[in-house]
């Protein structure tokens, strides 16, 4: 739509031209290569908490005290100072600025961990038009746990595992659901998915999918449990059936030996009433890194009870699906405007070519889709909708910043932003620690950047491995 990069005359153009259907939002997401965040401020006087992310919305921060006892939320703000001189950019900021409370409001503190808990620092989910928040608290894991009734042998367990499910406006704590002596994963909430008003967790250690339902005004209801039995009445259909069951059961596990060892590793929605449910091995469902180990993906329809497709983590025809509709893979709630732009190779001809820029690097394509399976099912909300992480307005070196919510490893030298249109200009750099780079270069330090979703803020939080205080740097637009 724009045909010039100046700011002013976008503007312009904007009032006397309309753009073409359905690309609206895309056109107005533009002025973001004139709005970026190219001020920062180094080692911002903060509070020494855990910062785990910006809601969708942008309303709040989310953070917890060190402990991982507390839960304290922020309301992002502008940072406005007076300024007599009559050239205001060219002054320094005055010492205010320094301080995180000239950006951030602090709203409340809530205590969420009792007795021997502690939250899980790398959980959080928001809900229905962000109103509430999903928040996970848990004992010590346990391994080399004894394998009792009907828990996998391998698998560790955690004593007591809490969902609090809080209202975001003034931290009222709503409902609770606990699980005792289970294992889910928590871990970049790799073990449960929301999508819409509906919350899949997986108990790893009972082999069982907990679907709930978050009802308007913060309630967690039981919706149904698929596991051994998928339907209400299948336990008393086996039961009554026994002779029969049991002849059947020979013949499966004959067959299907390797199949019958699976186990379930994670779930995703893929709409109300389908799953994608990925199996594998026990040792795969623990470890961190499940690339080299064989893993099975199967579409489930929950009304149904039917297995829709099964496929292995190296069936093209999966693959290929994956290339045409990673965003169908994503299944964003409806209520999330944000969450509908962010970049993929389904919806962006620069992440495409990067996609097949890697699938043509050599070696076997057999091993290129297992690599890319890997990613599946997707982590819930956990990617930023910052238009600065879209692709078609900036280049940046995803080893070092993605839309991925992930830690990485840090670096002296600024990230940069380069403007996709001619000329290709750098339009912002990104550089985590402090100004003046580490002295130490033999310590291993981590990095991690919280993006607001609209406005051009953001925090990076830089870290060493020896529990120092965190090096937090907030980057704007002046």
């Amino acid at each position: 739509m724009f045909r010039s990069i100046n700011v002013t005359s976008r503007i312009f153009e904007r009032q006397i031209r309309t753009p073409a259907p359905g690309t609206s939002v895309h056109c107005a997401r533009r002025f973001y290569e004139n709005i970026v965040p190219s001020f920062t401020v180094y080692d911002i006087e903060c509070p020494d908490h855990s910062f785990r992310k910006f809601t969708d919305d942008g309303q709040y921060l989310i953070s917890f005290s060190r402990n991982h006892q507390d839960l304290i939320v922020y309301r992002p703000m502008w940072l406005s100072f007076s300024c007599k001189e009559e050239d205001c950019c060219r002054h320094d900021l005055p010492p205010k600025a320094k301080r995180f409370e000239s950006f951030f409001t602090q709203l409340y503190s809530v205590t969420l961990a009792s007795c021997n808990e502690l939250i899980c620092k790398d959980f959080f989910l928001s809900m229905e038009g962000n109103q509430f928040g999903l928040f996970a608290t848990s004992t010590a894991q346990i391994h080399d746990a004894p394998t009792t009734g009907r828990a996998i042998q391998g698998v560790p367990f955690i004593e007591k595992i809490t969902f609090h499910l809080l209202r975001l406006e003034d931290g009222v704590v709503l409902d609770e659901k606990v699980f005792h002596n289970d294992f889910i994963n928590l871990a970049h909430n790799m073990g449960v998915f929301l999508y819409d008003d509906l919350l899949a967790i997986v108990s790893l250690r009972y082999q069982t999918i907990h679907i709930l339902q978050v009802r308007d005004l913060g309630n967690l209801v039981d919706v149904r449990t698929i596991g051994s039995f998928c339907r209400e009445d299948d336990e008393l259909f086996l039961i009554s059936n026994s002779q029969r069951v049991q002849s059947l059961k020979k013949k499966f596990f004959f067959h299907f030996q390797d199949y019958v060892d699976l186990i379930i590793w994670k779930v995703q929605f893929l709409d109300r009433h389908h799953l994608l449910i990925k199996f594998g091995s026990v040792d795969g469902g623990v470890s961190r890194n499940v690339d080299h180990h064989p893993a099975f993906f199967a579409v489930y329809n929950m009304e149904t009870t039917e297995v829709v497709a099964f496929y292995q983590n190296s069936a093209e025809e999966l693959y290929f699906l994956f290339e045409k509709f990673c965003d169908h893979f994503h299944a964003t709630s409806r209520n999330s405007l944000h969450m509908n732009f962010i970049s993929s190779h389904s919806n962006n001809v620069y992440a495409l070519e990067q996609l097949r820029s890697i699938k043509n690097k050599g070696g076997s394509f057999s091993q290129f889709v297992k690599k890319m399976m890997a990613s599946l099912p997707f982590g819930c909300q956990s990617q930023s909708p910052s238009p600065y992480f879209d692709q078609s307005l900036f280049r940046y070196d995803e080893k070092l910043i993605s839309a991925t919510d992930r830690h990485r490893q840090s670096t002296d030298h600024p990230i940069k932003f380069i403007s996709r249109r001619p000329p290709y200009t750098l339009k912002f750099k990104i550089k985590p620690g402090p100004e003046a780079g580490t002295i130490d270069g033999r310590t291993k330090r981590i990095s991690s950047f919280l993006f607001h979703p609209f406005l051009p803020l953001a925090l990076s939080i830089q870290q060493t491995l020896f529990l120092q205080p965190s090096v937090v740097n907030i980057h704007f637009r002046r």
